[in-house]
């Protein structure tokens, strides 16, 4: 009985371990296979807490083998199924994606387990004591295959880059675009592709396609002899991300559409995310352009001896201005002039200042490369909201103001203004921000007070992790009884639902926190 008992327990380990470490090999993804950053989200106390919540039961049932009686051996099983169950995943806003590297890193921390295992057998050791160790381990044995894999891993990542070289060589006459920015880069990516395109034959990287290997990506499986422009979005989360992009697409144009206080967990200062966006200034030639958003007074205070089109909504000095801003449930109504002065008037579905903002850079752009303004009105008026970025939703009684991709505080304070134009019964529903390091506690706090007389509910979507909206809400005068904290954004929905008013409600959703932090 005992040596079935023992077979039992050996064989409902490795389910649980192995779904432990697909949870973890999701998360080092989710952290773009960087070990800092991965090391940094694994020093998270509430990411502490869930890798403990995850590895409990291993920890329990390791004792109850070594009691050895029948009644114990059945209850470190009965442990085994429980962390199966804490480890079967949950439905991920962005699942893990298999990838060829993903399955090496796979392979490797079997063969490591099985290296642990044999070791432990030789030596005559307790096998259960090395299992249990190695289960706990799994956040580390990770990163020690990533160590394994990283000569390999470069080795293939320099032949795809050499590869996507090769093919943006026999395209001498392409013009490429970089577009970077803490934030408004994939709307104005879309937006400035979508103006070109009246034009030129265009490809952009596709939804969030902005890591070098995103970049290569697209152009070895996408790239045509027929495109003429190339506009490639460029995201970062150290610095030098930027210029390892730039240093093999040689951007001719720069778009920096915005800096901000974002991903300061890996930046660790705003100097830091300043001279990392610049980064694509500084690859910009004596023949090309950088625009340049003057409303963000990071750029606009930036120094540097390019040839600079600044555009924006605020300053009457930008080479491109929009100007006689409103906003209506119709959509937003401005106006704008050419090089030569001489006045167009724009209207777009799209709602909310930002997007405004974001549009007057793409028609920057592609009036300098030569389509006439009255060309832009249409397409413009045609612009579609990015899915998750203030994108507009009308569902029967009620419409939802999405801005549920990313946050940072100019966005959320723009998302804000936004629903505080509407009439009716305006919610707010957020997790508030992440990954603002030392300033995560301030910048909460700060857009909490903001909204103070910006919405009439807030749903805040975690106890501990909107506490400084919650502070802020509070010094604003916020209604306490109309802050409801839920566990989940399920939860917040049925809270919405169990309020009663005759007034159509809008529920702006202001970020939904990634699966690392969720």
């Amino acid at each position: 009985m005992g040596i079935v008992l023992w077979v039992i327990w050996i064989v409902t380990y490795f389910p649980g371990a192995i779904l432990y470490e697909i949870y973890i090999m999701h998360m080092f993804q989710q952290n773009s296979y960087k070990p800092r950053e991965y090391g940094e989200w694994l020093r998270l106390t509430g990411n502490i807490g869930r890798m403990l919540g995850k590895t409990l039961y291993s920890f329990i049932s390791l004792p109850l083998i070594f009691i050895g009686n029948i009644g114990c051996l059945i209850a470190a099983c009965l442990m085994n199924l429980m962390t199966i169950l804490v480890n079967k995943p949950q439905q991920a806003k962005k699942p893990l994606v298999y990838t060829p590297r993903v399955k090496r890193m796979l392979a490797t921390t079997a063969v490591l387990f099985i290296i642990g295992i044999l070791i432990a057998l030789l030596c005559a050791g307790p096998c259960a004591l090395v299992l249990t160790i190695l289960f706990i381990l799994i956040p580390y044995i990770v990163l020690l295959a990533n160590l394994i894999n990283h000569p390999i891993e470069t080795g293939i990542n320099r032949h795809y880059i050499k590869d996507a070289v090769g093919i943006l060589k026999q395209m001498p006459n392409l013009v490429i675009i970089g577009v970077t920015g803490s934030y408004g880069k994939t709307s104005v990516k879309y937006f400035l592709s979508r103006l070109l395109s009246v034009q030129y034959s265009v490809l952009h990287t596709p939804g969030n396609f902005n890591t070098t290997l995103g970049v290569v990506r697209t152009i070895r499986e996408q790239m045509k002899s027929f495109h003429e422009i190339f506009i490639c979005e460029m995201g970062a989360r150290e610095v030098g991300d930027i210029k390892e992009i730039c240093d093999f697409v040689h951007p001719k144009y720069g778009i920096i559409t915005s800096i901000g206080p974002q991903h300061l967990q890996s930046f660790h200062s705003i100097e830091n995310v300043i001279s990392t966006k610049f980064e694509l200034a500084d690859a910009i030639g004596s023949d090309g352009i950088v625009f340049l958003n003057y409303d963000n007074e990071y750029i606009r205070n930036k120094k540097i001896d390019k040839n600079i089109i600044s555009y924006g909504t605020v300053d009457n000095d930008v080479n491109y201005r929009a100007y006689d801003i409103s906003v209506t449930k119709d959509g937003s109504f401005f106006k704008m002039k050419d090089s030569n002065g001489k006045e167009y008037e724009f209207h777009t579905r799209l709602v909310g200042n930002h997007n405004v903002q974001n549009i007057a850079g793409a028609i920057a752009v592609a009036n300098t490369l030569g389509i006439p303004m009255d060309k832009l009105i249409y397409p413009v008026k045609q612009l579609e909201s990015v899915p998750h970025r203030l994108q507009l939703l009308r569902q029967g009684d009620r419409t939802i103001l999405d801005d549920a991709y990313n946050s940072n505080k100019s966005g959320f304070k723009a998302a804000l203004d936004t629903l505080a134009m509407f009439d009716d019964l305006r919610i707010l529903m957020t997790p508030g921000m992440v990954e603002l390091g030392e300033k995560q506690y301030d910048e909460n706090k700060e857009v909490g007070i903001y909204a103070g007389d910006k919405c009439d509910y807030a749903i805040l979507i975690g106890k501990e992790q909107t506490k400084p909206i919650q502070d802020g809400l509070i010094e604003a005068g916020f209604a306490e009884n109309r802050m409801i904290i839920v566990d989940t954004l399920q939860e917040g929905f049925q809270m919405i639902n169990a309020i009663h008013s005759d007034k159509h409600k809008v529920i702006l959703i202001e970020n939904d926190l990634p699966d690392n932090y969720s």
